[in-house]
């Protein structure tokens, strides 16, 4: 999907985002959001896949898996090419040799989406707090937000085990509402899947959804949030509109 495309998607399907009070700080999602990262992941899921003789897996079948961190990413991937059982013997050391194939292609295959550094620019001059929330292990997390320059603009950043429970459960956007000092009501989350909203939600905060990610190969109109942005930039916009409502 060109540039194009993305921002006519999000014309035709934005539902009326509009201005909600203040906002001092904006929590963000990484794979999908600001990264996109489905040719790392399906070249480090190749590499171990080849290593134990099992089918490959292409790029559609890879989206409608991400999201919900490396466990649930393997589980789906060995259960669709064996036996229950056989999976979960398998699950342990398939996870390891996946994470140690990740490690080698984390960045490589990844580009930023439109206009995340410029949104993050806009964000960063309105002095709004920011943190980046994703389920991507905090190792990996931390190395591709180096990769591209995006590290300095964050304040705090919680990988998916950072803390005991990772999105769709608000445990990760109520530390990081609290990591920033900033009350929930006056946050909003960004994020390409549902599990970004119903984190988002069952925090209290207000969510917006990017039309371009991955949400598990489900269509993002599906997902309840406060309205579809075509990228950051728009948030950032949007987010100064509701900072300006007092």
């Amino acid at each position: 999907m060109t540039d194009t495309d993305l921002t006519a998607v999000a014309d035709d399907d934005r539902r009326g985002a509009s201005p909600i009070g203040p906002v001092h700080a904006v929590i963000i999602d990484l794979d999908g959001t600001m990264v996109d990262t489905a040719g790392d992941f399906m070249a480090a899921l190749n590499a171990v896949l080849g290593e134990f003789d099992l089918p490959p897996i292409d790029q559609a079948e890879v989206v409608a898996y991400v999201g919900k961190g490396s466990e649930h990413l393997i589980r789906s991937v060995l259960s669709a090419r064996l036996p229950p059982t056989e999976a979960e013997q398998r699950f342990d050391v398939v996870l390891a040799g996946y994470q140690r194939a990740y490690a080698v292609v984390n960045g490589r295959h990844t580009r930023l989406y439109p206009d995340v550094i410029r949104g993050l620019d806009a964000l960063r001059a309105a002095r709004i707090k920011l943190a980046c929330v994703t389920n991507k292990p905090l190792r990996f997390a931390l190395g591709l937000l180096e990769q591209y320059g995006l590290r300095p603009y964050f304040e705090v950043v919680f990988g998916g085990d950072s803390l005991p429970r990772k999105k769709p459960d608000p445990l990760p956007m109520l530390a990081a509402c609290d990591a920033l000092g900033v009350p929930h009501a006056q946050a909003v989350a960004i994020g390409d899947s549902e599990n970004d909203a119903r984190a988002a939600r069952a925090a209290g905060l207000a969510t917006l959804t990017v039309p371009y990610g991955y949400n598990h190969g489900q269509p993002v109109q599906s997902i309840d949030s406060d309205g579809i942005v075509s990228s950051l930039l728009e948030a950032a916009r949007w987010v100064t509109a509701s900072s300006a409502v007092q």
